[in-house]
């Protein structure tokens, strides 16, 4: 079986490298990912895993892994910021409080789709001006939803997560070994 992973994301490759597997090909596919009017954090991010792999045609060989993943403040959705000035409001909003941060996964072949998501609880340390506009300077923030990556230099924000750091990295690595073995896709070189 060939596995595809339906992200560009360097963070999930890096991530599958922790069960011995090595994409076969990249595809990301190209879905709007507007959320719905009203929609919250949890189903959000479970249709867009599961948009994402509907979208990506698949071969009878495939086995297609896709993701998402959403930084949620109560009901509100904190994607990836626009810009400096957005990031920023989003850290200040997460100052000093707990968010969630929900990952969905998709693994699909050409007969059938599994679907799982972990939430995870993140608490933020009380951040001063200085370590907001320090971090907004880094430049870390750009592409990364509600704006930090718990492996970058944000890290140090963070004080105590409830539940799966590879979840808020990108990829929940257990639940992602489950699904693949479930498609019939081996792990650590297996046959």
């Amino acid at each position: 079986m060939r596995l595809v992973l339906g992200s560009g994301s360097p963070r999930r490759r890096e991530l599958l490298g922790q069960l011995g597997l090595t994409p076969d090909e990249i595809r990301a596919p190209d879905i709007d990912e507007t959320p719905l009017k009203g929609e919250l954090p949890r189903p959000y991010c479970q249709r867009m895993a599961r948009e994402k792999a509907e979208a990506l045609p698949c071969a009878a060989d495939e086995v297609i892994l896709t993701a998402d993943t959403t930084v949620a403040l109560g009901r509100r959705i904190l994607g990836k910021p626009a810009d400096a000035g957005e990031a920023a409001e989003f850290l200040l909003a997460m100052s000093g409080r707990r968010h969630r941060v929900v990952t969905a996964i998709a693994v699909k072949t050409a007969t059938r789709l599994w679907e799982r998501d972990v939430v995870t609880s993140v608490k933020f340390k009380r951040l001063s001006d200085a370590e907001i506009s320090a971090y907004i300077r880094s430049g870390d923030w750009q592409g990364k939803a509600g704006g930090y990556a718990i492996q970058g230099p944000a890290g140090a924000f963070i004080p105590w997560i409830g539940g799966s750091y590879t979840a808020v990295m990108g990829l929940p690595v257990a639940e992602t070994a489950t699904l693949l073995v479930a498609a019939g896709l081996p792990l650590f070189g297996g046959v």
